[in-house]
């Protein structure tokens, strides 16, 4: 799969090389832009307040399929419902909301876990099939919370996980199972 991601910083790159190693052809994208028409997805990991100027200085990406990994760490535009929202305003492919619920900065741990971690995501459904597929690549169990109207409940999901991995001493990793799956 051909992947353009908007954003180098621990996200953005962390993901990049995760899937370069899944044998992906992975493009990162910083604050001079580029273009992103050979991408069969687009994965915007920038601080949410450069959504718009991101997107705008990338050509060849609208109705793409798209993976949003924003936070709300530099505000939110107040005109929609989730940061995800905005990215499938601009962008007007089939969006999905994801990685916004786990460290980068223990992306290198994944693969020393006994158990795989979970991702959490919501997504329209055309871009379902991608999006799961992208998560499995990262190395994580993709756990799906409902469709893109469920984007925002991930985004608010945020100061629980802080506060999980400040009680636990660290960043932390997830996993939801039903029982009898571990």
């Amino acid at each position: 799969m051909n992947i353009t991601v908007l954003g180098k910083g621990n996200v953005g790159g962390g993901l990049a090389r995760r899937w370069e190693k899944a044998g992906h052809t992975v493009q990162t994208l910083g604050h001079e832009g580029g273009d992103g028409s050979a991408a069969d997805v687009i994965v915007v990991a920038v601080p949410s307040g450069a959504i718009g100027d991101a997107l705008a200085k990338v050509s060849g990406i609208a109705g793409k399929v798209t993976i949003d990994a924003t936070n709300s760490f530099g505000g939110r535009n107040a005109e929609f419902e989730s940061l995800a929202h905005e990215v499938k305003s601009i962008v007007g492919g089939p969006t999905a909301k994801s990685f916004n619920v786990n460290f980068a900065n223990v992306y290198d741990e994944i693969d020393k876990q006994r158990v795989r971690p979970g991702n959490l995501y919501a997504s329209d459904e055309d871009a379902r099939e991608v999006v799961e597929q992208l998560i499995r690549d990262a190395g994580f169990d993709p756990i799906r919370a409902g469709g893109l109207e469920q984007a925002r409940a991930l985004e608010d999901q945020l100061p629980l996980i802080f506060a999980v991995s400040k009680e636990l001493g660290g960043s932390v990793f997830y996993r939801y199972a039903r029982p009898g799956e571990l």
